[in-house]
């Protein structure tokens, strides 16, 4: 009877271990299964990450080749019209090419032969530009696009801009005549201190502006 009840207790406790190993066999069988799920999903990812890496390199790269098309377009298209204009009698300087007439005009008639040619007439936006005006004419008196037609004392350039930065002769603009609207550049040898006001309707030689590139 005793040696029945022990064979029966190391059976149940036999069984016992069976059950905890297989559910611990379970358990280990269900972490492979998730790990290997996970490790499928962070796969799929980086297969992910890597089509869309290669796809933003690859749109670089075109963006690249795309820049530098433009690039040696403009620079071509920008030769073309310098080759053109300075071949028609303009120079070219910086971003723009300028004309220099060789008679005299109004500042009226001026603007109109300047708008003819698809410009305006000059606008000096940095010292370069008034050194240019004078190597282009020297010291004489030429019409520039800057004018106070609209309101006394209030000087504009013909693309509408304010005049911030000037180049007056010291005593100008002073609207001697009474209706000196109109400016003009060459009054004195000075670089820097050589524009003047005239009467719109004088008549000098003039410098045209065309824009060839932004």
């Amino acid at each position: 009877m005793a040696e029945r009840d022990q064979l029966q207790t190391s059976n149940t406790n036999l069984t016992a271990e069976r059950d905890q190993l297989q559910t611990r066999y379970n358990n280990l069988a269900k972490g492979r299964d998730q790990l290997q799920t996970c490790n499928t999903n962070l796969a799929a990812e980086r297969d992910q990450l890597q089509t869309c890496n290669t796809n933003l390199a690859t749109g670089r790269d075109q963006l690249q080749t795309c820049n530098t098309n433009l690039a040696t377009g403009r620079n071509q298209l920008q030769t073309c019209n310098t080759n053109l204009a300075v071949k028609d009698g303009w120079s070219f300087f910086d971003t723009s090419v300028y004309y220099i007439s060789t008679e005299t005009k109004s500042w009226t008639d001026s603007r109109q032969d300047c708008r003819n040619r698809g410009a305006d007439l000059l606008i000096i936006n940095s010292r370069e530009e008034q050194d240019l005006a004078k190597s282009l004419r020297g010291n004489q008196r030429t019409w520039i696009g800057l004018n106070d037609r609209d309101r006394e004392g209030v000087w504009k350039w013909v693309d509408g801009s304010a005049l911030y930065t000037s180049y007056w002769y010291p005593g100008e603009p002073n609207s001697k005549a009474g209706d000196e609207d109109c400016a003009l550049t060459g009054e004195q040898s000075d670089p820097v201190q050589n524009w003047a006001d005239y009467p719109c309707n004088d008549e000098f030689v003039w410098i045209c502006e065309k824009r060839i590139f932004s």
